[in-house]
């Protein structure tokens, strides 16, 4: 019993940070091209950034709800607990989901459309806004009691560097919405959203390096584990490869490669993650409740796998199936006009 008290936290925390990477990248390209939406110098331009995402983009965020619903079971203190310290970033992001969802679908039958597209495009800058000051306000670490219950105030999770990632997350959601639209599109979109992806490559990487200057200068925690042996020399590696994805995405992009820049800004993600989980393992709630101690019981952790085990093949193939059927460009001639 105490090797599954202390292996099966573990797999629970892969399984949510598995579900978190997968819904910041099918469902970050989704938030960037309703950012893009707003720079649409038409109605024809934006009705096929739209259509782009009209058939994938439900199921997308289907993998936030289970990641909720997951860390509900699993680790039911630090759901409680996150969730209050971070009403505010969480309401934020779920008004821009209701504006952007309502906005996509009533769009189509409006006759004056720009109500509803400026709807899609700030709901979904708001919703990448949220997230970030959410994930900012984790890392910046969450006030509790002893018995991981909040004690912190309303606005903890507003601070110079929760800003930081936040404005990060929404230049890395945009630089890949720009690579997703440079292969789902053509002519003269195609390379707009070459340019953009050019400038959002280079505006993440500053991004990335003020996160990284900020991040041991503001939270203890950090710095003790960045900057001591062996620990220093892993996330000295992961800075270097990140400069390394940046450079090969932008050669991409200037050799007007059509895929490549998309499966190097999902390594660049991946990178950047596989960074974030390093620094907050095995904290649950950096830097007071473990995964440890927030776990449910083991026999519910065993339960859930079953249940979720089964669960994730369905929606993985499910995700395949959608992009397979629905591959090729977006063009004109697909998005039909008004």
């Amino acid at each position: 019993m105490e090797t599954l008290t202390y292996f099966l936290p573990q797999v629970w925390f892969f399984i949510l940070a598995l579900f978190l990477f997968l819904y910041i990248m099918l469902d970050g390209f989704d938030l960037g091209v309703g950012i893009l939406s707003l720079t649409a110098s038409n109605e024809e331009r934006r009705g096929i950034l739209m259509t782009s995402l009209s058939n994938v983009w439900d199921a997308n965020e289907t993998w936030l709800v289970l990641m909720g619903g997951s860390l509900f079971g699993a680790f039911p203190l630090a759901y409680a607990t996150i969730l209050n310290a971070l009403y505010i970033p969480i309401i934020l992001m779920v008004f821009g989901f209701i504006f952007r969802g309502v906005a996509f679908e009533f769009r189509e039958q409006a006759n004056r459309k720009w109500f509803w597209n400026l709807a899609f495009g700030i709901g979904s800058f708001i919703a990448a806004l949220g997230q970030g000051f959410a994930l900012g306000g984790v890392l910046a670490g969450i006030k509790v009691d002893e018995a991981g219950h909040f004690i912190g105030t309303t606005w903890d999770w507003l601070n110079l560097p929760s800003v930081l990632v936040a404005l990060t997350l929404i230049q890395g959601y945009v630089l890949i919405g720009s690579t997703y639209l440079v292969w789902k599109t053509s002519d003269e979109l195609q390379e707009t959203h070459y340019k953009t992806a050019k400038i959002a490559a280079i505006t993440t990487l500053i991004g990335a390096i003020l996160i990284t200057i900020a991040t041991p200068i503001f939270y203890g925690y950090a710095r003790i584990r960045l900057l001591n042996p062996p620990q220093i020399y892993i996330f000295a590696l992961i800075p270097l490869l990140g400069v390394l994805l940046i450079w090969l995405l932008l050669q991409s992009l200037n050799r007007k490669e059509e895929r490549t820049p998309f499966v190097w800004t999902i390594l660049l993600f991946l990178l950047t993650f596989i960074g974030l989980a390093l620094v907050v393992f095995p904290y649950i709630i950096p830097t007071e409740i473990t995964i440890y101690e927030a776990a449910a019981d083991p026999s519910a952790l065993v339960f859930m796998i079953i249940l979720i085990g089964a669960l994730i093949p369905v929606m993985i193939f499910y995700n395949i199936y959608s992009y397979v059927v629905f591959r090729g460009k977006v063009t004109a001639g697909t998005y039909g006009g008004d």
